[in-house]
């Protein structure tokens, strides 16, 4: 659903704006929406990745191994080392 949105912006930024739009055959409505989007998706990615500070104390303590593992093999020779 669009909306309507009331800015003020300095004149001759408007002119600039709208030939760059015409230029790009694009709308001005379209390339401030699309920066609004970009704008707002990095700030997201920014936020997705501020750990917990738990996990963040546990990062870096386990290392993967560097060719495929099979996990239940390997959990299934653990845990019979573990009990054995």
């Amino acid at each position: 659903m669009n909306t309507k949105l009331t800015l003020t912006i300095e004149q001759e930024i408007i002119k600039r704006a709208k030939k760059y739009a015409k230029d790009k055959n694009r709308s001005l409505s379209d390339i401030i929406e699309n920066y609004l989007k970009v704008l707002t998706k990095e700030e997201q990615k920014v936020k997705a990745k501020k750990l917990n500070p738990i996990v963040k104390s546990l990062k870096g303590s386990f290392k993967m191994p560097k060719t495929d593992m099979e996990y239940k093999k390997e959990l299934r020779n653990r845990l019979e080392e573990k009990y054995s």
